[in-house]
Parts: structure tokens; C-alpha cells; sequence
């Protein structure tokens, strides 16, 4: 017997171990169910009380009434009780006892059990009803007369019909109940699923849109109160996935920018030196050469991370502005008549060399780039910091165009035949700015174009 009862035990607790479900609509329908489950058993057991109670009201009023007609037939006028007899004896005496003094005077035939019940119920006196034979009998008594007692009438009746009323309406319930959980966990599915759908739509939006970087959001659609904010916070989300991506696209074009030019060097003095045979102070100029060039694009490459990571300089320092304006002019693939001139005594800028080259070198190269015979790099001193102003004697940029000069990505005339990704201007302005300084377009010179980098004093 032990191992039988014990074997139902990891069954239920398996069961209870059970995972709840993955989905927000099975869980809410569950929640729904739980609840419409405690709510219909707390009904169906209250709704049963009730209807117990009122049968059971309902048989003690039908066991008074024939209480009082069978209390009619019974003469207490004399010195004993007696019981007369009538025309329907037959129906007012079945399961009634009547007593007098103590005495049991009249009893149905063959009453066994019930008649004990009824002594003991007669011999409490007063009006009682109680259950017997194991709750199929109920009995009450009634005094005759109601202030003396001399006599008293027990009456019964077998309630097995309505413990069967009693027990279809717990059927009955019991029925309703499992289709009102089945249609409430059925409606809660439904109406969870509709209420959801908004946001798996979205969902696959938000996917969509994130991964083609689209301009496409949800603010521009109505849509309810939660869901709205769900469609404000995705919309944030989307604009800094786009700000990322356009980051790291812009980062990607500097960098290709900037290393084109050690890359081509490069390139360059390794074509030269497989031509023909070298000797080896050449080979060690080209080595040189390389070697230089690797270490100008290491620079390029930590100046412009730093700045992507933290949009500062990580490792602040000064330049002497003539000495780096003098080593951007004497770079190679640079015409020669580019001019160096300051005004004053030298000048110290409150950035590391390497930031002030990637500021001015975009400069240059482009004023080289559209120049006719003359390049100028001139600085001084400023009230809030140091100047530098590169330029060319070109055709200058177009009024027009003044406005686009400084986005990513712009040329004025992409077909003029001079090379270039419009990436260089853009990426001095940041940088400079970066360091706290500025770089801007003087619309006001002629001929040609004059930019001028402001930065802080070292």
C-alpha cells in the first residue's frame, strides 16, 4: 500500500515543476484563468450553501405544515390526549408520531430507526427539527398545544429528493463553470492576441527599419497610450542605432581619407625600388620612407579613435604651429610654392602635434588641390587663442555652395576632375572643435579660398 500511494508523488511535483509559458499571451491567458477559476469555485460553493439551505427550509416548512394538520386530529381537552381518527388518517399518518405524556400513542408501521429519532427528538420538547439516518431523514416537532405541550407531533420526510435537486445543481454549476473557464480563457486568448498583434507589427518594423537605417518611424502613426510610448522609446532607439551606424560610416571615410595619402607613398617607393636594382643607402631611404609613412598612418589612426571614443584628445598636449606647418609643407606629393609666414613671435597651439596636423592637413591638401600657382599657410596670435589660414589662389568655392562646404559627403562640382570624397573639410571642422576650437570659410576673400582654423593657445 506504502509504494502505491508513493508513486503519484514525482507525477505532481513534474507538474508542478512545469515551466510557465514563454509567450506573454499564454501567460496573461493563464492569469485570467487562474483568477476566473477562484472566482467560480468561491460562487459555486456559496451558490450550493445557499441552495442546501434554502431545500433544507423548504422541507422544514412542509414538515410544520403537516405537523399542524396532524395536530388537528389530536384532542387535548380532556384529562388524556387522544388522537381522533379522520377520512384521510391514511396520508396524515405517514412517518408521524404522536405522544402524549411522555407516552408514544401513535407510531408509522414498521418505523425502526426513525422512531428512536423520534423519541429523542420528543423528549427535548418544544419545536426542533433535526437529521437522521445518516442525513436522508429530516424530523421536526411540533408541541400540542403550543403553551402547555402536553402532546407533541414528530413528522418526517426522506430528503433524497432534495439531496438529488441539491446535488444536479452542483452538477449543474460544476458544468457551467467548466464553460465559462473554456470560453473566458478562449475570449482572454483572443483579446490578448488582438491587443498584441500592434506590437509584433511594430516589433518587425523596429527590426526592419534598424538594419536599412531608415527614416521611417512610429510618431508618425497613431496609436493608443501604451503603445505610443513603446513607439517613443523605439523611435529613440532607432535614431541612435542610425546615429551609430552614420558614425561609424563616417569614421570608416575618414580613415580611408586620411591614409590614402601614406598608403600611395607607400605604394609608390615600393614600385621604385623593384624597377631596378637598388643600392642599399637607396634601399635604406625607401625603407626610411615606409617606415615613416607607417608611422604617420599609426597616428592618423590613434588621433582619429581617440576622438571617435571620447570626442577629445586623449593625450593632451602643445605644438609649436610653425615647425608642424612647416613639415605639412615639405610633405611629399605637395607642389613647392606652398608659403609658410607667421606673424610674430612663434606660437605654441594647446593640442598635440598630431591633432593640429589632422586639422590642417584636409586644409592643404585641398587648397592644393584647386590652387593655380599659390598656396599660403599664415598664423598669429589671436585674443582667445592662436589662427592659422590656408589659401589658394583657385577658383574659390561657389556662393551656392558656401552652405554644403562642411558636410560629409559634398562637392561643389563632383565632376571638376580633381579627386576627393568631400570627407576632408568636414573632419577638420570636427576635430577642431574637438579640441575646442573651430574651422571656418572666409566668404570674403577673392581670389580664391582662405579657411581659417582657430584653435586654443598652448
Amino acid at each position: 500500500m506504502t509504494p502505491f500511494l508513493r508513486r503519484p508523488r514525482p507525477v505532481l511535483a513534474a507538474f508542478l515543476r512545469r515551466p510557465a509559458p514563454r509567450t506573454l499571451r499564454g501567460r496573461l491567458s493563464l492569469v485570467a484563468l487562474a483568477t476566473a477559476a477562484l472566482l467560480m469555485l468561491v460562487l459555486t460553493v456559496a451558490f450550493n450553501a445557499v441552495a442546501q439551505h434554502r431545500l433544507r427550509h423548504q422541507a422544514d416548512d412542509e414538515l410544520r405544515t403537516r405537523a399542524a394538520a396532524v395536530a388537528a386530529t389530536v384532542d387535548t381537552s380532556g384529562t388524556t390526549v387522544r388522537v381522533l381518527e379522520t377520512s384521510h388518517d391514511a396520508l396524515l399518518d405517514t412517518n408521524v408520531w404522536i405522544y402524549g405524556g411522555g407516552h408514544l400513542l401513535e407510531a408509522p408501521p414498521n418505523a425502526g430507526r426513525p422512531t428512536r429519532a423520534a423519541d429523542a427528538l420528543a423528549g427535548h420538547g418544544g419545536r426542533r427539527c433535526t437529521t437522521a439516518a445518516g442525513g436522508t431523514l429530516r424530523l421536526c416537532s411540533q408541541p400540542v398545544p403550543e403553551d402547555t405541550g402536553r402532546a407533541t407531533v414528530v413528522t418526517a420526510l426522506d430528503l433524497s429528493p432534495y439531496r438529488s435537486s441539491a446535488d444536479t445543481l452542483l452538477l449543474g454549476s460544476l458544468a457551467l463553470d467548466v464553460v465559462m473557464l473554456a470560453c473566458t480563457y478562449a475570449l482572454t486568448r483572443l483579446a490578448v492576441g488582438r491587443a498584441l498583434r500592434p506590437v509584433r507589427t511594430m516589433t518587425d518594423q523596429a527590426t526592419q527599419w534598424s538594419a536599412v537605417a531608415s527614416g521611417e518611424r512610429f510618431g508618425r502613426t497613431r496609436h493608443p497610450a501604451e503603445l505610443a510610448r513603446l513607439g517613443t522609446s523605439l523611435d529613440a532607439l532607432l535614431d541612435r542605432i542610425r546615429t551609430l551606424l552614420r558614425h561609424e560610416r563616417q569614421l570608416t571615410g575618414e580613415l580611408s581619407h586620411e591614409l590614402r595619402t601614406p598608403l600611395s607613398r607607400i605604394i609608390a617607393e615600393l614600385d621604385w625600388w623593384r624597377a631596378r636594382p637598388r643600392t642599399a643607402a637607396q634601399t635604406h631611404a625607401t625603407h626610411e620612407v615606409i617606415a615613416e609613412a607607417a608611422r604617420s598612418m599609426r597616428t592618423i589612426c590613434d588621433t582619429l579613435l581617440d576622438d571617435a571614443r571620447e570626442g577629445a584628445p586623449t593625450s593632451p598636449g602643445t605644438a609649436q604651429v610653425l615647425t608642424t606647418l612647416h613639415r605639412l609643407a615639405q610633405g611629399p606629393g605637395l607642389p613647392p610654392h606652398v608659403t609658410v609666414t607667421v606673424d610674430g613671435p612663434p606660437l605654441e597651439a594647446g593640442v598635440p602635434p598630431a591633432l593640429l596636423e589632422r586639422v590642417v592637413s584636409p586644409l592643404l591638401a585641398n587648397a592644393c588641390r584647386y590652387a593655380r600657382s599659390e598656396v599660403a599657410l599664415r598664423t598669429h596670435r589671436a585674443p582667445d587663442g592662436v589662427r592659422i589660414e590656408v589659401t589658394d589662389d583657385g577658383p574659390g568655392v561657389p556662393p551656392a555652395f558656401a552652405g554644403q562646404l562642411f558636410e560629409p559627403g559634398r562637392r561643389a562640382d563632383p565632376g571638376d576632375g580633381h579627386g576627393g570624397a568631400g570627407l576632408g573639410l568636414p573632419l577638420a571642422r570636427r576635430l577642431a572643435r574637438s579640441a575646442g576650437g573651430e574651422v571656418t570659410h572666409d566668404p570674403g576673400h577673392a581670389p580664391g579660398a582662405r579657411f581659417v582654423v582657430g584653435l586654443p593657445a598652448g
